[in-house]
């Protein structure tokens, strides 16, 4: 199961460029790619507002 944004996210960024497979993307809300996502959760570790989980 590949990691998840929900709405706590504030859009920082900070996922983006801890993410070592580049599965994150920004747009109106950002995005984790499931096929890419290794589940190694150096996001959700990286995410200040705590809005990325399992």
């Amino acid at each position: 199961m590949a990691y998840v944004i929900g709405d706590e996210c504030v859009a920082c960024g900070t996922c983006i460029d801890e993410c070592p497979v580049g599965a994150i993307s920004e747009g109106e809300k950002y995005s984790i790619n499931p096929d890419e996502c290794t589940e190694c959760g150096t996001c959700a570790d990286a995410c200040p507002s705590g809005a990325i989980s399992l």
